[in-house]
């Protein structure tokens, strides 16, 4: 099985926290760039060779920004040029301020069976220092529209860790998601990146994050809120109900392939990496020009390893030795190591997987990176 993932590089508005890649200005080149990624599927026809192309991911950006026709030509190349089984998950990232019963209807009409909706926070002083698009109010309509236009596979990103939100109100949030009967949560700490317009208010101190503590505190009720609710914390940052699990970023976690569409998208087929230029107007000109548009990374065995290591503590599933075994040979460090997160009740082993628990994944960064073989 394969994913691919296809960036929409255009925003409405910069959030203060986000360095994806995107552009706010982009109207007089949109139908170029749409074109572009045609023609990057067409060109990339035998990436994915031999292999089914079970999960198909619009993320960006906001890809809700895209009309049904522009959808529908990307949706359409992929069809001609990969093998698409009928029950594919594809999912869509949208923003509540794009949502209504008409777009709602024309994401359904080419295939949208699961959409992934960017609340983030239910204080609109929160939206509003985020420079979000959308108000609380839009927030708490959306998911009933949605619902009503009979899409069930609903996820919805929240945020923790922000500034002056108390442990009271992080509870709501939580609580009023758990009320709609969402069957999947993603959660994030926020966390403040280099050249953001974050990162210059919390320089500048306009913006005071929250402690280490603070965070933790909020991380370990969110797992108990959804725990008691019915859902399985499946991979660090995700929740979700039995059968509700992201099949495609559960592909990343498991080391499936996936191909990349789109200006800075990437690509893995198992020995490699690539990634393409993450500037829209050189990402056009150089497909129109037939030039070359990515980097490519071939990957040693220990970033083989190390990729192996990061991805499966993450996930409840785990950390296979057998697997990591079959790339390279485990250092007796590695086991040293792991000998000694176990004897802080930060990791368990079973059968030959190794899992971290609920205080090791507070720490998984850390335990991953100490876990790592050297180049």
């Amino acid at each position: 099985m394969a994913g691919v993932y296809v960036h929409i590089p255009f925003c409405k508005q910069k959030c203060t926290y986000c360095d994806f890649h995107f552009s706010t200005s982009f109207e007089n080149y949109r139908q170029k760039m749409i074109d572009a990624m045609v023609s990057e599927i067409e060109s990339q026809v035998d990436y994915l060779v031999g292999k089914e192309v079970n999960t198909i991911y619009f993320g960006g950006g906001t890809p809700s920004l895209l009309t049904r026709i522009e959808l529908y030509r990307i949706m359409d190349s992929i069809s001609k040029n990969f093998t698409i089984p009928h029950d594919a998950e594809i999912s869509l990232e949208a923003n509540p301020d794009d949502i209504d019963a008409q777009t709602l209807e024309d994401w359904k009409s080419v295939g949208v069976n699961r959409l992934s909706v960017g609340l983030q926070s239910f204080k609109q002083e929160d939206l509003d220092w985020m420079n979000r698009a959308h108000s609380r109010d839009e927030a708490l309509v959306c998911i009933d529209l949605i619902q009503s236009a009979g899409i069930e596979n609903i996820t919805v990103d929240l945020m923790y860790g922000l500034p002056n939100l108390s442990i009271d109100e992080w509870k709501s949030h939580v609580q009023t998601v758990i009320g709609f009967n969402i069957p999947h949560i993603s959660a994030y700490c926020l966390t403040i990146e280099d050249k953001t317009a974050l990162e210059t208010m919390v320089r500048r101190g306009k913006v005071v994050p929250a402690n280490e503590d603070q965070q933790s505190e909020q991380f370990e009720l969110l797992v108990e809120l959804l725990l008691e609710n019915g859902f399985e914390h499946y991979e660090i940052s995700n929740f979700g109900k039995k059968g509700f699990e992201s099949k495609h970023n559960s592909n990343y976690w498991k080391g499936e392939w996936y191909l990349g569409i789109g200006p800075s998208a990437h690509s893995f087929n198992g020995i490699s990496r690539s990634w393409n230029i993450a500037n829209n107007k050189q990402y056009i000109k150089a497909i129109e020009k037939g030039q070359e548009f990515s980097e490519l990374e071939v990957l040693t065995k220990e970033d083989r390893f190390n990729e192996c290591v990061l991805t499966g503590l993450r996930t409840s599933s785990g950390l296979s030795l057998e697997r990591l075994q079959s790339i390279t040979d485990v250092p007796s460090e590695f086991h040293t190591n792991c000998e000694d997160f176990m004897a802080k009740k930060w990791m368990q082993s079973r059968e030959g997987v190794l899992t971290l628990t609920r205080e090791g994944r507070l720490r998984a960064d850390y335990i991953a990176s100490a876990l790592f073989v050297l180049k």
